[in-house]
């Protein structure tokens, strides 16, 4: 493993509360992690302690098989060959792009600068600007530069902290992808951290989950969507919600009872004794809900939100329960409005009735419309 961090545990002065609790990871060379949660959830504060801008109060960190961080180790900074890209870039404004990409290169023969800076500012896309100054470059000009110099000593691995967070959204998006085909490229190790889910899946090849402190998955994008390990998980990833729901046994197979009706036929189902009397949480998302003129479940359009090529919509049923669901945007459905909708849900994630962010789903390891013995 490239990067190891084992049971890792931050506290800062004077708090009882870890910043960092117990978390684990693992990045395999050439692979990019990135680190996700809400304000607060120490995501910062474990890049800072690979860093080694902060100090582990427990735990381990190890870099390419070398104990960096622990009980007896604390490998400074400077001695860790990582490089770091800021949010606010802390490009150098009185030397032009071209010193600013060398200057981690210094001890370098001229000539070898030059070169790697050349190198660097082609795989960022900034070729032959080498001679311009920050304030002549945009907002995703400067931010290339700052990776082109963080790149360009060859880091054992790259950390960034919220880069385009001072961009605009489009051009987030834009600059998401193409990092990840520069990171490639350079064949870096990286740890990334962000708020932004969308930025989380472009990016990453492992995408961590915080959450006060604690790593609750650390996986792929689908199965952090699909598959999610807890409840925060769950919520936090996608657009959805949870609905009451019951498992039961019927007519020999397994069903799930849920203000849509009945789920059945599904791979993964749990088993009725999963919780007691099969009453659960059920999770639906967005995307689960179809929308269908003529269906015979009916849901009343109470919010709305334009997404470009659909809209994200707040539903109530007849029951009052408030489903999430996307409709077309060509449809431009009505406030107030009554809509046909259908579930076509392919995972089932179900969760004891009312339980707490930590919770783990129920297991579930068979298909629905499989005979049950009894």
């Amino acid at each position: 493993m490239f990067l190891q961090v084992a049971q890792l545990s931050v506290y800062y002065p004077g708090q009882t509360k870890a910043a960092v609790d117990g978390v684990s990871l693992g990045l395999q060379d050439g692979e990019i992690g990135v680190l996700i949660g809400p304000s607060g959830c120490g995501k910062t504060t474990l890049l800072r302690a690979v860093a080694g801008l902060e100090r582990a109060s427990a735990g381990s960190i190890s870099l390419k098989g070398q104990v960096v961080s622990g009980d007896q180790d604390h490998v400074p900074a400077e001695k860790r060959r990582i490089g770091m890209v800021f949010q606010d870039y802390a490009l150098f404004p009185h030397l032009s792009v071209g010193r600013n990409v060398a200057f981690g290169i210094h001890g370098k023969s001229r000539t070898e600068q030059s070169r790697r800076v050349a190198e660097m500012l082609d795989l960022v896309g900034l070729s032959g600007m080498q001679d311009r100054y920050p304030h002549e470059l945009s907002g995703g000009q400067q931010q290339r530069v700052a990776l082109a110099r963080a790149l360009a000593p060859a880091p054992a691995l790259l950390l960034l902290d919220e880069p385009f967070s001072n961009l605009d959204v489009d051009l987030r998006e834009r600059l998401a992808h193409e990092l990840r085909g520069i990171l490639k490229a350079a064949g870096a190790t990286a740890l990334f951290v962000t708020h932004d889910q969308a930025e989380a899946f472009a990016i990453g090849d492992r995408i961590g989950v915080m959450h006060a402190g604690r790593m609750h998955q650390w996986d792929d994008a689908y199965t952090l969507y699909h598959r999610p390990a807890t409840r925060f998980v769950a919520e936090f990833i996608g657009h959805g919600v949870f609905a009451p729901a019951q498992i039961v046994q019927k007519e020999g197979a397994v069903a799930i009872l849920t203000p849509l009706g009945e789920l059945h036929g599904h791979e993964e189902c749990p088993l009725p004794d999963a919780f007691p009397d099969g009453l659960c949480d059920v999770l639906l998302r967005a995307d689960d809900i179809v929308y269908e003129p003529h269906a015979a479940i009916k849901a009343q359009v109470v919010r709305k939100a334009f997404r470009g090529s659909f809209f994200l919509c707040s539903l109530r049923l007849s029951s009052g329960e408030v489903l999430l669901a996307q409709l077309p945007s060509h449809d431009d459905p009505t406030l107030g409005s009554w809509i046909g909708i259908r579930p076509d849900v392919s995972h089932i994630v179900t969760f004891e009735r009312g339980s707490s962010a930590n919770a783990a789903p129920a297991p579930a390891s068979r298909r629905s419309d499989q005979v049950v013995q009894t």
